[in-house]
């Protein structure tokens, strides 16, 4: 929870002072990571267990989602993570997973779920399945757009020995990511790559390096909140799934 402490934005004053007592932010971090987890909706919460009501643990969401503090706290874990040697360069993988969408932005026609909407999950693990690089897209993107963004996106995570490092040795990916372009582009930034091609290799040996993001997906799923997107607001499916990767990586942390 101080590492938390240190990211939520100042608590806004009255001038007049007077008002309700403020929640903690621990109590309300506790009640948002609940949400989160049992996939419950906010008016559902359980105010007798956490304190915050529903609209309280809501209105915080958004306020610490907007100041970007869950992308700041997955990066902080990671840095204590790298610092502590356990993050495994040598070889990420990309990978997306799709869910259904009622509504909100950043949602589309799924191609391969009868053009019913959804959002798409797309992120970067490194070797032993620790999420490094996430983000979202409407259903339609095809997976080889995010390819870019994606790895611009990793931030420079702390080592034990020498500087930040912020690009894998090499990169795997399915036939998705089959294009010349992107071979080309991950060259130019010093990273290998390893991408299935289309009619040419078998699927069969394609996941002997790869099922460790299978798993990833497989933990994001632990998030019951990601089950399907509720979410308006593209910023707070974005936050949800922030969530779901700094607890993936908090529990190595913690072991």
């Amino acid at each position: 929870m101080g590492i938390v402490e240190r990211l939520v934005p100042e608590a806004p004053t009255r001038p007049q002072g007077g008002g309700r007592r403020r929640h903690g932010d621990r109590e309300v971090l506790a009640a948002i990571v609940f949400v989160a987890t049992s996939g419950c909706t906010w008016q559902q919460l359980p105010t007798a267990s956490f304190g915050p009501s529903g609209a309280t643990a809501h209105r915080r969401f958004t306020e610490w989602s907007k100041a970007r503090v869950w992308a700041k706290l997955h990066r902080l874990v990671l840095d204590e993570i790298g610092s502590r040697g356990e993050l495994d360069w040598s070889r990420c993988a990309i990978d997306s997973v799709n869910m259904r969408a009622l509504k909100g932005d950043l949602t589309g026609p799924n191609p391969v779920d009868r053009g019913k909407y959804g959002s798409k999950i797309h992120l970067i693990t490194e070797r032993t399945g620790l999420p490094i690089s996430v983000g979202i897209s409407g259903a339609k993107l095809h997976d080889s757009q995010a390819l870019e963004p994606l790895v611009r996106g990793i931030p420079p995570i702390r080592s034990r020995r020498g500087p930040r490092r912020r690009r894998p040795a090499k990169l795997h990916a399915d036939k998705g990511y089959d294009y010349d372009h992107l071979r080309r582009w991950l060259r130019t930034r010093g990273i290998s790559h390893r991408i299935a091609r289309k009619g040419i290799e078998s699927s069969i040996r394609l996941g002997r390096h790869r099922w460790t993001i299978e798993r990833t997906v497989a933990w994001l799923a632990g998030c019951r909140r990601l089950h399907r997107r509720y979410e308006r607001k593209a910023e707070h499916f974005l936050a949800f799934t922030s969530i779901a990767c700094t607890l993936i990586c908090y529990r190595r942390l913690a072991k």
